[in-house]
């Protein structure tokens, strides 16, 4: 199974902007990846996806202001984050996903995620 590190989180005030990455521990360039957070008290959801054929999906309340991308030559995945609002605010996680447009779940290990902080 791949391993993840996740990174980059931090406290932005809001209207922000933060770039996660997510470092895997060996080749991911067959796999679905997908970006999840989970908020205090709330259940982890799915925020991005980028397919192995580089497709790509959002959550809702994330389109237009965060980017995924993926680099399989450094087996690495990001999250582009701009214009952040306090509900932003979560643990951010990567892992491969499987399944299909609009019904993907988490296939993989998780990892320790990364904090990402909204507030003035």
């Amino acid at each position: 199974q791949v391993r993840f590190v996740e990174s980059g989180g931090g406290l932005v005030q809001p209207g922000g902007s933060l770039r996660l990455s997510c470092a895997a521990s060996r080749s991911i360039s067959i796999y679905g990846m997908g970006w999840y957070r989970q908020a205090p008290g709330k259940q982890r959801e799915l925020v991005a996806v980028i397919t192995s054929g580089f497709s790509i999906e959002y959550e809702d309340s994330v389109k237009d202001r965060f980017t995924v991308s993926r680099d399989n030559a450094k087996n690495t995945v990001s999250l582009q984050m701009n214009s952040l609002r306090p509900e932003d605010t979560a643990v951010y996680y990567c892992n491969t996903v499987a399944g299909s447009s609009g019904h993907y779940h988490p296939a993989g290990y998780w990892g320790q995620g990364t904090q990402v902080t909204v507030s003035s």
